[in-house]
């Protein structure tokens, strides 16, 4: 073999070897982005998923206000008729004593 075609091959090789090395660098560049991309996924999920939970917590306590109001304003009314009942058994009963005591 002649001096130029050792010396073609060596450079082959060489092209080789830098066009290996390259390539490796570019897979390992892709996979590093690919990782940055995977990760900023995640955390626009994240963020948009603590958005969303703090959202429903806001419409969950509202009702839950409007719930509450309603049923206070039931327990009032509950409240007040039975003051209302208690009163007028009071007065019954306080007639009834005095009718005792009287008619003993």
């Amino acid at each position: 073999m002649s001096f130029e075609a050792l010396a073609n091959i060596t450079q082959a090789e060489a092209d080789a070897k830098a066009a290996v090395v390259q390539a490796e660098a570019k897979a390992r560049q892709m996979v590093a982005d690919a990782v940055a991309a995977g990760k900023a996924a995640v955390e626009a999920a994240l963020a948009k998923a603590d958005g969303e939970l703090e959202q429903l917590r806001r419409q969950a306590d509202e009702k839950a206000m409007v719930a509450a109001g309603g049923l206070s304003g039931e327990l009032e009314s509950q409240k007040a008729a039975l003051c209302a009942l208690a009163d007028e058994k009071l007065d019954q009963a306080a007639t009834l004593v005095v009718e005792r005591i009287v008619n003993s």
